[in-house]
């Protein structure tokens, strides 16, 4: 292995150049070699074979991240591109990923066994092959942008190949998510290195073009895997700063294939009598995580389920607030310049808000669905926390909290149902003593920031939106901050026109 090492360093990995343009005969005829000794070989064994590609992904891996930190700026990232893009592409023409669950039965009694034996042996070369796929996405996953900067642009079109991620989507199964958790993994670990350039607004073009990318690769997401987008949604707007709305409505827009959206400006539309309403979404992120592990010696998630039992004890409300701050965070006049980029731009625990906010609705849902356990969801214990919050936060934290609530708003289920209704009615029932009007300036921002973007607007988005206009109840149109000033009122009243809205 060691020569091995020697001769990619040596040999493989070097450039010719011939008048300007970068020739890469050696790097195809490395991979050809590293195709032959791994893949092209039928009588190899799979373990065997699996064994030979994460030695050779840890070796491409350390030489790309060697060669990486000794050029520098001089590094090209085109070498190790055109490398593990001939790999990816070899590895899909020798050990192609198949779905066999779509094969039909067999109409023939007598070949039945053999069609199974057949189906098995099919079976376990998909198994192995996968397996392979996801080692090279294990290997990826080390080169992800944050480690390695100068390979941000490479690495995206590594993990938006189309060798690479349609195969390892498609090979999930309702039983075998490992595909989806994978590529779950890469995502987070893209927007993970974007957050801080998009939160502070920092766009050079390099960081322009790798954004524009992204939202390439979700409205791909959007249109081929919508349930991915569905599944995921909370991890995915867990790491999207607040200011990218148009790439957290590309993701809440996500909604089943098999469903039809019914049409949110059908007029006297009842949304409590839809079918999907009462259905439960499914959430593949650990959306408790952060209420048990926090900077908290027991965390929150026992008090929280104590007081949903019995409403006790009732220190908790008033310890809540305290307990969703951020430990981390510095003033910017304490700050040093090493830190813009790391520390947290808020006081407060985004990641514990937005899981606090889905786990409490959660509950309340299944409270709900128990025989007998219907009750108003004004006098619930959840609606107790979701009011206090609302009150006693600050502008800042309140802005995130209602964030928190306005991401569940997305196609027909139960939690979009639920948590429009509370939104409305936190609209409709909290008022502050010193300015009754503040919550509802706050709600009608956060709705409104998400409808004044270009297209897709998630589905309860619209639905929200349209009640609050619409129903006289909650007199939205007797606001003074919509008559503040001409400007205002005129977006207000384009708002209206462009999604049909009519105003009573």
């Amino acid at each position: 292995m060691h020569q091995f090492n020697q001769s990619i360093r040596d040999q493989s990995i070097h450039l010719e150049e011939d008048k300007g343009l970068y020739l890469f005969s050696r790097v195809d005829a490395c991979t050809e070699l590293l195709s032959c000794i791994m893949l092209k070989q039928s009588n190899l064994v799979a373990s065997k074979r699996l064994n030979l590609l994460k030695n050779t992904m840890v070796t491409v891996c350390r030489f790309v991240e060697r060669d990486h930190d000794v050029q520098a700026q001089k590094f090209n990232q085109r070498f190790g591109l055109r490398l593990l893009s001939n790999l990816l592409i070899d590895l899909n023409r020798y050990c192609p990923v198949t779905n066999s669950n779509s094969s039909p039965p067999p109409s023939d009694p007598n070949t039945a066994s053999a069609t199974t034996n057949d189906n098995q042996q099919i079976n376990e070369e998909s198994e192995a092959n996968l397996k392979l796929l996801l080692s090279f996405g294990e290997a990826i996953y080390e080169l992800r942008p944050i480690r390695l900067p100068g390979f941000s642009f490479a690495w995206l079109e590594l993990v938006s190949h189309r060798m690479f991620m349609p195969k390892l989507l498609f090979s999930s199964t309702n039983t075998d998510r490992r595909g989806w958790s994978q590529f779950h993994s890469l995502l987070i670990a893209l927007f993970q290195f974007l957050e801080p350039y998009l939160r502070l607004a920092e766009l050079n073009n390099p960081v322009r073009l790798l954004y524009r990318s992204t939202l390439k690769i979700l409205l791909v997401l959007l249109h081929d895997f919508s349930e991915f987008l569905c599944d995921y949604h909370f991890s995915l707007c867990d790491v999207i700063p607040p200011s990218c709305i148009q790439m957290r409505n590309l993701i809440l827009s996500a909604f089943p294939r098999h469903m039809r959206l019914p049409d949110p400006f059908t007029p006297h539309l009842k949304v409590d009598l839809l079918p999907e309403i009462n259905t439960s979404p499914k959430i593949f992120s650990d959306y408790a995580a952060s209420l048990i592990s926090q900077n908290h010696q027991d965390g929150i998630k026992d008090h929280i389920d104590q007081y949903l039992k019995n409403r006790t004890p009732v220190l908790f409300l008033n310890e809540l607030k305290n307990n969703l701050l951020n430990h981390d965070y510095k003033p910017s006049s304490q700050s040093s310049a090493n830190d813009h980029v790391h520390m947290s731009c808020t006081r407060y625990n985004v990641t514990l808000i937005n899981s606090l906010v889905l786990y409490v609705g959660v509950q309340a849902i299944n409270q709900l669905q128990v025989p007998g356990g219907r009750a108003p969801i004004v006098n619930s214990p959840a609606m107790d926390i979701f009011q206090k919050l609302v009150m006693d936060l600050d502008p800042e934290g309140r802005y995130v909290f209602l964030n928190a609530i306005a991401n569940q708003l997305r196609y027909p289920n139960n939690h979009t149902h639920y948590f429009s209704c509370v939104l409305l009615c936190l609209f409709a029932e909290v008022k502050l003593e010193h300015n009754e009007e503040e919550i509802k300036e706050q709600i009608t921002r956060v709705l409104l920031d998400r409808l004044i973007v270009n297209r897709p607007h998630p589905w309860g988005l619209l639905i929200t939106f349209i009640e609050l206009v619409k129903n006289p109840r909650y007199n939205f149109w007797d606001l003074t901050s919509i008559h503040c000033s001409p400007e205002i009122s005129r977006l207000f009243e384009n708002i209206v026109k462009s999604t049909h809205i009519h105003a009573q």
